[in-house]
Parts: C-alpha cells; structure tokens; sequence
C-alpha cells in the first residue's frame, strides 16, 4: 500500500474507538443537563413545597449522574490520548523515513517537509481540549431544543446567538489561515537556519562570523514573530467577542425569561435553566474558537504529511535475489533532487565481478553525480542502473542498501557508539561481523586505541574523531556485511599514507572477494587497484578504458598541453 493512504488508513482503524467516543459523547452531553434540571426542580418543586426529603433524594441522584459523567468524560480522554500516541507509533517510523528520504526526493523543497513534527502536532490534538469541543460541538442542537420546549422566543434567541458565533468562528478561520501558515513557514526557516549555524560552529566561532549569522538570524526571528503575532491577535480578538458575547447573551436569556416569567408565561426555575442549558449549548462554539490556532495547525500538519508521504512514498518491492555478477550503467542522465536539468549525461559502462573502476576528472565534472546515482541517492532522468540486469529502483530500500556500501565526500558519524556506526544501527548485528569490517578497513586497531574501544560512544557527527579516523571508519562502514557494490568518494582526501595503504588493501580484498569496487579519486595513488579509469567532463564521459591505456592518454595530453607554449614560442 502506497504510503500516501497511511494516514487514512490508520485513522480508519481508530473508527471504532472514534465512533465510541461520539456515543460517550452523546451521553455526556445528556447529563450535562443535570445541573439545570435539578436548578428548575430545586426552585419549582423543593422551595415551592419545602420537602427536605425530595432536595435530598434529588442531591443524591445529581451525585451518582455527575460521577458517571466524570467517568465516561475521563474515559473519553483517555481513548483520544491512546488514539493520538497510537496514530503517533503507527506512522513514526514511516515520517522518519520520509524525513530522511526529502532532501534526496524533494531537493529544495525538502525545507518545507516536516513530517515529524507534524505527527507531533496531530498527536498532541488529540490530546487537547480542542477536539473534545469537536465531538461537543454536534450536541448543540440537543441544547437549543431543550430551550425551544422552556419557551420558543428563548430558543430563537439562543439561535440566533449561536448563528452569530458560527459566523465569528467562519471569519476566524478564514483570517488566521493565512497567518498562521507564515508562522509556521518562518519557524521553519528559523529552526533550519539556527541548525545550519550549530552545525557549523566551528567555522562561525574561528572566523568571526557570529554578529553577522546573528543578525540574519534576528531579522529570521523577527519575520516568525511578526505571523506568530498576528495569528495570535486575530484568535485572541475572536476570543474575547465569543466570550464577551455568550456572557451577554446569557443575560438577554435570564432578561427574556423574566420578561415572561413575569408574563407567567414560564417558572422562574425554567427561566435560569434556560439560561444555563444556553450557555452550555455554545460553550464548544467558544472552546472552538479559542482553540482555532491549533484547528488551523493540525490541519495544515494532515496535509502536508499527506503531501510528503505521497512525494516520498517507497512502497514495498519484492525481494530479489542477491546480486554477485555485474554492475551496469546504461546512458544514464542524472537529476539532482527537485531539479529539472540533468548535470550528468548518456554515462554508459558495466563491471564484473572482481573488477575495480576509478572515476577521475576535475572539480564539477560531476564525479560525485555519479557515484549519488550508482546507490540511488539521486534519480536517474534516463537510463537504468542494474545490478544483476536488475534496476535499483526494483530493490526493496532496505535490501539494496544491504547490497551496497557507501562513502561519501563528507562523512557523518552518528551519536552512538563506534560499533554502531560501523553496523550501520543494525540492532542484531553480530560483533565478529563489525571486526572484520573493520579489519576490511585497516581501522582495528585504530578502533582499540579509543578510549572505550568499539563501546566508544561517539558524539554528533563523531566530533570527537578527526578527518581521517571519521573517514576510516565510514570505509568500515561501507565494508559492512560484504556488499557486492562498494563505492567510494574521495576515500582519500582525510588519509595518511598509512591510511592510503589500509584503502588500497580494502579495495583488493572487494575484489578477490568477488565483489565491485567504484573509487571517486583525485589522487593517482588511489587508482592504483583500480582495472577500468573513467574520466568525466562537464557531466560526460570524456574517455573510459582499461586503468593504464587512460592513463597514458591522460599523461600525453597533460605534455602536450605544457608544450603548446614552447613550440609557439618556435
């Protein structure tokens, strides 16, 4: 199932705890007629006799329905809590996925994608007096019925107040949608920037760039408060008339009803039992408005993680055989995330089993491009790559990241320890299997060298490892469970000649294991253990071939190029 249905679907299980809460409701809303049925026998009946008996007969069954209401309205609460955490476990995972996946598939766009925190908000609304006042809110015809049958000139009144508030309520929602949109977009811009500044804490401290980071970030901070401002006005000023309003309407009720009490058209006991049964017919009306940020709020948060899951949606594919043959590349064009122009254009050529390819070329000539696109990181506009005459895109995620290893430019450890980064968060990795990758990478006894070993727990983004040891240890990570595609982007840029020899090692042992090995280089010393050299320029291949037949054509055009002057000069 696509994962754009989850939402409804989940929200489709809960129907039946859902469809318990409006009879709960129902009957809640009944016996909130009980304080004013026992106010109109207390002042028609009890003071109108003088029974003791029959006050305290009433007082008593007022105490049994208030305790059965309190029941089922905690009940009511705790069915909403359960059905928000439920929605709230149900989707986490597949919002986390979607939160991962965005700045591959939504490109910039991606800053606009927050699933997680809209399950937040979902899950906190049903945890709120808001949607309480939702399932209240249908019962108020039962109220206004109630005031019609006291006398039909109360009920008009009442109706026509609750109208009014109906059309305040309308005006809210129609003015605050807006506003609380750019809130939440700023917010959003806000939090990403503030990230971004963390992130790069040690740029932003050792050049001095704080008062500047500092002001865009205030001029940020101002746009999120100017919304949030404004949201907040046109909900408080709806607020303050819904209140103000009912408050006055249940004084031209007790007014009316004395008029007609006096008229003896109706019991002065009915006259205040109109005029409370009236109030509490519009209370969900007020809660309602008052709660009109959050309404507004959860409902943009249902949309848009409808929109992301739908935009990053990774339905389940079947399982396919382990791949161990060939890896090809069929004239692929390459996207980046969200944009329309390919960067990367007809790259075509395959590899067997026990071969190594080095992609080599200048900055930009979209090396990198390629390597996204052999583990499916970015798109392929056109053309395929196949792994066993498979496409990638045919693999289940999970799987085809079983099959692949990956190291990119910039290499992010993970907060935990050395083990699980290395296992990749697997939680049933076995610990003879984290050794020999690590081994794989030359990074064993680096590793044992920590201070804790491989229980080292790591801190974010493993700032407490320098360049080269993150760089070691992604390599062990890549190397993790023998993958049969092992790419590698600029693996060498952090590493010393120690490090250099333990790469070159790592790349001989995917080979002799029957494994594909693809190394982004910069270095000639790194495709040293490569078979095939591809060279890439300006997003094409500019010459593919066996590693010294490209070579030699390399050298020969770097001296024929330093000659060019000296003949001229002839």
């Amino acid at each position: 199932m696509a994962t754009k249905t989850v939402t409804a679907r989940i929200l489709r299980t809960a129907r039946t705890a859902l469809i318990g809460i409006g009879v709960f409701s129902f009957v809640i809303n009944l016996l909130m007629l009980t304080g004013p049925i026992y106010m109109l026998q207390i002042y028609d009946r009890v003071l109108a006799s003088g029974s003791i008996p029959t006050l305290i007969t009433l007082s008593m069954i007022v105490i049994v329905l208030y305790a059965f209401m309190a029941a089922l309205d905690l009940i009511r609460q705790r069915i909403l809590i359960r059905i928000g955490h439920t929605f709230d476990d149900e989707i986490g995972a597949t919002a986390f996925a979607s939160y991962v996946d965005a700045p591959m598939k939504l490109g910039t766009l991606a800053a606009h994608a927050q699933p997680i925190r809209d399950v937040d908000q979902l899950r906190q609304f049903f945890s709120s007096t808001g949607i309480t006042a939702l399932f209240d809110m249908p019962w108020m015809p039962l109220y206004l019925a109630v005031v019609y049958m006291v006398h039909p000139a109360l009920g008009l009144l009442a109706t026509v107040g609750g109208v009014f508030l109906i059309v305040i309520a309308i005006l809210t929602d129609r003015m605050a949608r807006q506003a609380v949109a750019q809130s939440s977009e700023t917010s959003t811009k806000r939090s990403l920037f503030a990230d971004s500044a963390r992130r790069n804490a040690e740029v932003v401290r050792g050049m001095g760039m704080l008062g500047g980071i500092g002001y865009v970030f205030a001029d940020l901070n101002r746009s999120f408060l100017r919304a949030n401002a404004r949201s907040a006005e046109i909900v408080s000023t709806s607020t303050v008339l819904t209140k103000v309003f009912r408050l006055f309407l249940q004084s031209a009720i007790l007014g009316l009803g004395a008029f007609l009490a006096v008229e003896q058209l109706i019991t002065p006991g009915s006259m205040i039992a109109a005029s409370i049964i009236m109030s509490r017919a519009l209370q969900p009306i007020e809660a309602a408005v008052g709660n009109w940020r959050q309404f507004l709020g959860s409902r943009q948060s249902y949309r848009r993680l409808n929109a992301t899951l739908e935009a990053t949606d990774d339905s389940e594919r079947m399982e396919l055989p382990v791949p161990h043959a060939t890896v090809a590349v069929d004239h692929i064009a390459v996207l980046p995330p969200g944009g329309r122009t390919p960067i990367l254009h007809d790259v075509s050529f395959s590899l067997k089993s026990g071969e190594a390819l080095g992609v080599i070329g200048r900055s930009g000539s979209g090396k990198s491009t390629l390597a996204r696109a052999l583990v499916g990181v970015w798109p392929t506009a056109r053309g395929t790559v196949t792994l066993d005459g498979a496409p990638i895109g045919q693999y289940p995620a999970g799987a085809l990241g079983r099959h692949l290893g990956y190291l990119p430019q910039d290499v992010e450890l993970f907060e935990g320890t050395v083990a699980d980064n290395i296992a990749r968060f697997d939680p049933d990795f076995a610990p003879e299997t984290v050794v020999a990758a690590a081994r794989a990478a030359g990074v064993h006894d680096l590793v044992l060298s920590l201070p804790e070993g491989y229980n080292t727990v790591l801190g974010e983004s493993g700032a407490t490892l320098s360049g080269g040891q993150r760089q070691r240890i992604g390599l062990a990570r890549a190397l993790y469970g023998d993958p049969f595609l092992v790419v590698l982007d600029e693996p060498s840029s952090n590493l010393d000649s120690e490090g250099e020899a333990a790469l070159t090692a790592a790349v001989d042992a995917v080979k002799a294991r029957g494994g594909i090995a693809v190394i982004v280089a910069h270095r000639p010393s790194t495709v040293r253990s490569v078979d095939k050299l591809l060279m890439m320029g300006d997003g094409r291949m500019l010459d593919y071939g066996p590693r010294d037949e490209i070579l030699a054509k390399v050298t020969r055009r770097r001296t024929d190029v330093r000659m060019v002057p000296t003949e001229a000069a002839e």
